[in-house]
């Protein structure tokens, strides 16, 4: 891949079942546990309780996703998964995935967006911190290898 241009407007749309190699291929590069799995992917890609969103620039190039979870009678969202690439890491493509992960929350009216991240995940951390979020908790052992995380959750107005 080339590099993304700093000036890429990055776009934010719902993942479609085109977009399912790309979204297993993104999973297996960014993490080494905790990753969905092709048939969950294509099961939340059809889910009510679930939205997959892509970001891309330059006519469909593939940057990054983030599945967000809905839970019925809930006014709480739940963005489960973050990727980018590694070229466009530092170039807004997380911070556009975020926003439009809180607009489908507000869309369903929830009042709140919660996530976790490993407590060693220091660039993550900074970039939730400094769209709003706070850090309301942690979990130890949380992750399948044993790693823990902390809690973090945005008010949305």
């Amino acid at each position: 891949m080339t590099p993304m241009p700093a000036t890429a407007a990055v776009r934010v749309r719902r993942a479609e079942l085109s977009d399912l190699d790309d979204l297993v291929a993104l999973e297996e590069q960014s993490f080494t546990s905790d990753r969905l799995s092709r048939a969950q992917f294509r099961r939340h890609l059809d889910s009510e309780s679930a939205q997959v969103l892509v970001a891309s620039a330059n006519h469909r190039r593939f940057l990054g996703t983030a599945v967000v979870f809905f839970r019925k009678g809930s006014q709480r969202a739940r963005l489960y998964s973050i990727a980018t690439h590694a070229e466009a890491r530092g170039k807004g493509v997380g911070s556009a995935l975020l926003e439009a992960a809180e607009h489908e929350a507000r869309r369903r009216r929830c009042h709140a967006l919660r996530l976790e991240v490993r407590t060693d995940n220091h660039s993550a951390i900074r970039l939730y911190e400094r769209l709003g979020y706070h850090c309301v908790g942690e979990h130890k052992g949380f992750y399948e290898d044993g790693s823990d995380a902390w809690r973090y959750e945005k008010i949305l107005r």
